[in-house]
C-alpha cells in the first residue's frame, strides 16, 4: 500500500528500542554495484521540468486510460520518460476528475530524486497518504487517521508515539505468536495440496496475518469474539472503499472506470462492516487506550487510528508483501532454497531447540537480504507524495529542476529502486544482494518504509512507525518456512493489490 505506508505512515506500527527490532543501519559509499556515484548538484545543468498535462478534463481522462487500461501503469510512465528524456517530468496520475479535481503532478522517477518526499522541511504530507484525492473521514470514524497528519500537524507526535509504545509493550509476544500461527498456515496449506494438488498461499497468508496482528498486539484472538473468522474480508471490503479510485479489479474497462474511477463508493455501504471491527478494538484494546489518555489522546481518536494502522497499513501491507515473498523466492528456485535452508538449520541448531529468536533471526544475512531484496524489487506501497512547501531546486541525477510552492510532487518507488544507476542488474531479484559490507551500503537505497532503511522512523518523520516490525514479520516467514521444507513450487498469478500465489508442492525439510 509510504506505507499501501504505510506500510508507513504511510505505514503501520512502531518501531522500538534497539536489541528488539532494529535494524543495522550502513554508511552508504560508492561500490560496484554502485559504479557511477552522482556529481555535485552545483554542476548539473539547470532544466525546466519537462511534460504536460493536456487540456483540462480532456488530458487526465485520456491519461487515466493509458494509466489503467491501455498502457498500464509502468508503461505509461516509462513511455513518458523515455519521451521527453527525463525522470522528473510533468504528467497526470488517476483518478482525476470528478474524484479528484486536480491530477497534476511532478513525477519523480529515480533514486536521486526521488527522496525529496522524506524532507519534511521541503514538503507537507497533509492529507496526501493516497494521492491527488482523499478518502471520506467517514470511513474511519469521522477522524483524519496518523497517515494523512503532516509532522507539524499537533497530533502527529502523540499519535506515533502511541503506536511505539503499543509495538514496545508487546514485542515479548511477536515471535511465539509468529510461530503458533504459520504452524497452523502451513498445515493447512499442506493438507491443501495433499487434497486438491495446490493451495492458495494468499487466503491462508490473509487470514493468519491477521490473527498473528490481534493475538500479538492487542492479546485477543479474534476466533473468540463476535468478530469470528470475519475480520479479513471485512478489511478487504473497507480497504477497497478508500482505494478504490486508484485500484483495478479486471473488470471491463468502461464498467470499471465508471464504478470505481469516476465516483466513489458510498461509506454507508461499510459502516456496519466497520462498526464491526471499530467494536473489536474498543474491547481488545483496553490498555493501549489507557496509555492514549496519558498522552493526550482521546480514546475514540485512538481507537481508529490502532484500526487504521492495524488493519490497513499492518495487515493491508501483508496482504501484498507475504506473497510477494513467497513469490520471488519461490521464482528463484531450488538452489536459493537450499541456501536458506542450510542457514536457517545451521543458526537454529546452534541457538539450540531447533528455535527462531531476535538474537538468531540477525545470524541470518541471507535470509535478511532476500527480504530487502523483496521490498527493493516489489515495494508494498510503490506511491509517493508530497507538495512543495517553498520554491525549492530539486535534482536528478543528471539536472537540477526549479519547484515552485504548492505543487505535488509524486514518487514512483519501483522505478527509484530498480534504477540501474545504483543497482546492478537491477530489475533482476538477487537474493544476497544486501549481504556483507557492500551490500549494507546499497541499504539506504531500499526506501520502501518512507525513508531510508537505515534512517529510523521518529515522531518528526513521515517513515513507516513499523519499518522494523514488518521486516522482522518478513524474516519470520523465511525461517519457519525453510525450518519445515527444503523447497517449494508456486503458481503466481495477480490481485488487486498485488500477486496471488499457490503453491503446488511443499517438499519437507530432508537435513
Amino acid at each position: 500500500m509510504s506505507s499501501l505506508t504505510s506500510f508507513s505512515s504511510t505505514a503501520t506500527l512502531p518501531i522500538v528500542p534497539r536489541g528488539k527490532f532494529a535494524v543495522a543501519a550502513a554508511i552508504a559509499k560508492p561500490t560496484a554495484s554502485n559504479p557511477s556515484p552522482p556529481q555535485p548538484t552545483t554542476l548539473l545543468p539547470l532544466r525546466k521540468i519537462p511534460g504536460d498535462y493536456g487540456p483540462p478534463l480532456l488530458g487526465p481522462l485520456r491519461d487515466r486510460f493509458a494509466y489503467f487500461y491501455t498502457e498500464g501503469r509502468d508503461a505509461y510512465l516509462r513511455s513518458r520518460s523515455n519521451r521527453h528524456r527525463s525522470t522528473v517530468l510533468r504528467l497526470n496520475v488517476p483518478p482525476g476528475p470528478p474524484i479528484a479535481a486536480d491530477p497534476r503532478v511532478i513525477a519523480l522517477l529515480d533514486a536521486a530524486s526521488f527522496p525529496v518526499l522524506f524532507d519534511t522541511d521541503l514538503v507537507e504530507k497533509k492529507d496526501l497518504f493516497t494521492g491527488t484525492f482523499m478518502p471520506s473521514v467517514s470511513l474511519t470514524g469521522g477522524y483524519r487517521t496518523l497517515s494523512y497528519l503532516d509532522p507539524s500537524e499537533p497530533n502527529h507526535a502523540p499519535l506515533k508515539k502511541l503506536l511505539f509504545h503499543l509495538l514496545s509493550s508487546r514485542h515479548q509476544h511477536v515471535i511465539p505468536e509468529f510461530r503458533r500461527t504459520s504452524a497452523v498456515m502451513f498445515d493447512t496449506l499442506e493438507a491443501g495440496i495433499s487434497a486438491k494438488g495446490s493451495a492458495d498461499f494468499s487466503a491462508a497468508s490473509d487470514k493468519a496475518a491477521f490473527d498473528f496482528l490481534c493475538r500479538s498486539l492487542l492479546g485477543t484472538d479474534p476466533a473468540d469474539t463476535e468478530l469470528g473468522p470475519d475480520g479479513p474480508k471485512i478489511i478487504m471490503k473497507w480497504i477497497l472503499f478508500q482505494l478504490g479510485p486508484i485500484m483495478t479489479l479486471g473488470l471491463p474497462n468502461l464498467v470499471e472506470d465508471l464504478l470505481l474511477h469516476s465516483v466513489r463508493l458510498p461509506p454507508a455501504l461499510v459502516r456496519k462492516d466497520y462498526d464491526r471491527l471499530a467494536g473489536f478494538f474498543r474491547r481488545a484494546a483496553g490498555p493501549v487506550l489507557d496509555e492514549a489518555g496519558r498522552i493526550g489522546v482521546s480514546r475514540e481518536e485512538a481507537v481508529h487510528n490502532l484500526v487504521f494502522s492495524v488493519c490497513f497499513n499492518a495487515f493491508g501491507g501483508m496482504n501484498i508483501l507475504l506473497p510477494s515473498l513467497v513469490k520471488w523466492v519461490g521464482r528463484a528456485g531450488a538452489r536459493l532454497h537450499g541456501r536458506l535452508a542450510e542457514e536457517v538449520r545451521s543458526v537454529a541448531r546452534s541457538a539450540g531447540g531447533g528455535g527462531l529468536s531476535m538474537r538468531s533471526l540477525e545470524s541470518m544475512p541471507l535470509v535478511k537480504s532476500a527480504v530487502y531484496e523483496c521490498l527493493r524489487v516489489e515495494p508494498p506501497v510503490p506511491l509517493q507524495f508530497g507538495r512543495a512547501k517553498r520554491d525549492f531546486v530539486l535534482s536528478s541525477h543528471d539536472a537540477r529542476y526549479e519547484v515552485r510552492a504548492g505543487e505535488l510532487l509524486f514518487g514512483y518507488q519501483p522505478f527509484a529502486t530498480k534504477d540501474a544507476r545504483v543497482f546492478g542488474r537491477a530489475e533482476e531479484f538477487v537474493a544476497d544482494r544486501f549481504v556483507g559490507e557492500e551490500g549494507g551500503r546499497l541499504l539506504r537505497h531500499v526506501v520502501w518504509s518512507n525513508g531510508p532503511e537505515t534512517q529510523a522512523a521518529t515522531v518528526s518523520n513521515k517513515q513507516c512507525a513499523g519499518k522494523d516490525f514488518v521486516v522482522l514479520v518478513a524474516r519470520m516467514l523465511l525461517a519457519e518456512l525453510f525450518l519445515r521444507y527444503d523447497s517449494f513450487d508456486i503458481e503466481v498469478g495477480t490481485s488487486a493489490l498485488g500477486s496471488s500465489v499457490k503453491l503446488t508442492s511443499l517438499k519437507r525439510a530432508s537435513f
